[in-house]
């Protein structure tokens, strides 16, 4: 014999209180938890939205990001001889050679942020058409004037239209403002390459190499001809996705294990909250318990009951942790990507696998939880049961 659900749902109205306070704690720690992993999709989605499935990015072998990477001018020109680039319909090869450097902006609140400035070609239009300017007007090559992306523009102080950017002994004009579909472009300044390059000294050498090949599905083509060049042992190449995606691994994985495990000791005290519910509602129930061994009911009806009822309380936890979580998919941070060390906006972003494992790990609170207190009433005697009413 099966106890009814009805029996279970009507026990939550007669321990109103103590069931809210548990529901409370769970979905607090299910909100944290979820938190985490939006954070960590949140930036890896920003990351990989920066890429282009049809753009390949070549750098130096080792290089931890663009900043430390280094090619110069003869293995740019190399390059330039491999096959499947793609040209304009003037016959231009679609290539950037950009120089990345890190320069640092005020906040309002006095703060210092690392902000990353890129130097592009006059064909880098080609490689991102989804940078738009939003606000003022794209630089002019061949001056000192600088566009900056939306996110930049609005959380630092200095970096609005007709402010004036001083970096590398010299003054910069910021002439624009530009989106990018909400990718990691946004949180960067574009100017011109050789004006870049000019200032900081670097003659003709560059940070890193963007070209757009004539079809995605030409890369591993590509890659042999690299791979097989000699001249070229000492850097590598990656579609610039998967690029960008690598970039972002070490940071979402540094916030998952930290936030998970500060979730986990959370859990502690939640899984408590819920075993000292489960606890109190065996022992207010020890005649209804007798009662039911006594018409019949197994011990197994009865572990069945009460582990439901936890797995139902940790549900419902579980599922308003969720609900409050999505809301901070409205709101944007920033923190220091580790790949470029310099500030990084991005959104809270969720997932089906993220709604997934926060439920799993409501349910498992849960079970945890109410295994105990479920395994004691199964086991009480029938008689000293219905003694102690």
């Amino acid at each position: 014999m099966k106890i009814p659900i009805k029996y279970i749902l009507r026990n939550f109205k007669s321990r109103k209180l103590t069931t809210m306070i548990t529901v409370s704690g769970i979905a607090l720690v299910v909100f944290v938890f979820a938190a985490v992993l939006m954070m960590a999709y949140g930036i890896q989605s920003t990351l990989i939205a920066t890429g282009s499935i049809d753009n390949v990015k070549i750098v130096r072998k080792a290089a931890n990001g663009e900043i430390s990477s280094i090619i110069d001018g003869e293995t740019q020109n190399v390059v330039r001889s491999l096959p499947h680039i793609a040209v304009t319909t003037e016959g231009k090869q679609i290539i950037s050679n950009e120089p990345v450097v890190i320069i640092n902006l005020d906040k309002p609140d006095g703060a210092m942020g690392n902000i990353t400035v890129r130097g592009v070609s006059p064909l880098s239009n080609y490689l991102r058409p989804q940078l738009k300017i939003k606000e003022g007007r794209m630089f002019k090559f061949g001056v000192r004037e600088l566009i900056v992306g939306s996110s930049i523009s609005k959380r630092f102080v200095g970096a609005k239209i007709g402010d004036i950017v001083k970096f590398a002994g010299d003054d910069w004009k910021l002439v624009g403002i530009f989106s990018a579909d909400g990718s990691g472009f946004e949180s960067e300044i574009l100017g011109d390459a050789l004006q870049l390059l000019g200032a900081f000294n670097r003659g003709n050498t560059v940070s890193t190499i963007t070209l757009k090949l004539d079809d995605a599905k030409n890369f591993d083509t590509f890659k042999r001809a690299f791979d097989a060049d000699r001249r070229l042992q000492q850097f590598e190449v990656k579609t610039e996705r998967d690029y960008f995606e690598e970039q972002s691994e070490l940071m979402a994985t540094f916030i998952r294990v930290l936030g998970i495990f500060v979730t986990v000791i959370f859990s502690f005290g939640a899984t408590i909250g819920a075993m000292i519910t489960m606890y109190s509602a065996v022992a207010n129930r020890t005649v209804e318990v007798g009662t039911f061994r006594a018409l019949g009911f197994s011990r197994r009806s009865i572990l069945a009951a009460f582990l439901t009822e936890s797995i139902l309380i940790s549900l419902f936890g579980g599922l308003l942790g969720i609900l409050l979580a999505s809301l901070l998919s409205f709101f944007s941070i920033s923190t220091l990507n580790f790949g470029s060390f310099s500030e990084l906006e991005f959104s809270f972003s969720t997932s089906p696998s993220i709604i997934i494992s926060s439920l799993v790990f409501a349910l498992t609170m849960g079970i945890i939880g109410g295994f105990l207190p479920a395994v004691r009433a199964a086991r009480m005697n029938i008689v000293n049961a219905l003694r102690a009413g």
